[in-house]
C-alpha cells in the first residue's frame, strides 16, 4: 500500500500533522489545508483531493471535538450539533452528487473562490462575536431584573 504512493510518504506525514494542528487550533476541518496542497503539491486531481481530504477529517474531527468537549472552557450545545450533523448529512449529499457532476477545473475554481470570500470577511470582521445566543440573552435579562430588584409578573 505504502509503495503505491506517488510521493514520499512522510510528505503525507507532514500534511497531517499540519492539517492536524490547524484543525486542532483554528477549528478549520482540514480540508482547507488538505485539498490546495493535495492538489497543487501532490498532483491530485480536485476530486481526489476533495474525497481524501474528507476521508481523513473524519478521525481528525471526531478527536478535536471530543478534545474541545472535555475542555471545560468551552461550552458546547448538543441540540445545536446535532441539528448542524443533519443538516450538514444532507449538504454531503447534495454537494458529493454536485460534485460528480462538475468538471474538476470548475470545483477548483468555486474551492479557491469560496477561500478567499472566507478569508476576506474575517480577515475585516469585528474580532469579538456577537452576543445574540438565547440563553445568553435570558441570563441578561434575569440579571437586570434582580439588579433592579424588580419582579416581573405575567
Amino acid at each position: 500500500m505504502i509503495w503505491q504512493i506517488s510521493n514520499p510518504w512522510w510528505i503525507f506525514i507532514i500534511l497531517g500533522i499540519f492539517a492536524g494542528t490547524s484543525s486542532g487550533l483554528l477549528g478549520i476541518g482540514g480540508g482547507v489545508i488538505m485539498v490546495p496542497v493535495l492538489a497543487l503539491l501532490c498532483c491530485f486531481g480536485q476530486k481526489n483531493a476533495q474525497g481524501t481530504a474528507l476521508a481523513v477529517m473524519v478521525p481528525m474531527t471526531l478527536l478535536g471535538a471530543w478534545r474541545y468537549w472535555q475542555n471545560p472552557q468551552v461550552e458546547m450545545n448538543a441540540a445545536v450539533i446535532i441539528l448542524v450533523v443533519c443538516g450538514a448529512l444532507v449538504g454531503t449529499l447534495i454537494g458529493t452528487e454536485l460534485a460528480s457532476r462538475l468538471p474538476s477545473s470548475t470545483l477548483r475554481k468555486i474551492f479557491a473562490l469560496v477561500m478567499l470570500i472566507v478569508a476576506v470577511k474575517m480577515f475585516f470582521s469585528s474580532p469579538t462575536p456577537k452576543n445574540n445566543h438565547p440563553d445568553h440573552n435570558i441570563s441578561d435579562q434575569q440579571q437586570k431584573l434582580s439588579e433592579n430588584n424588580t419582579d416581573v409578573t405575567p
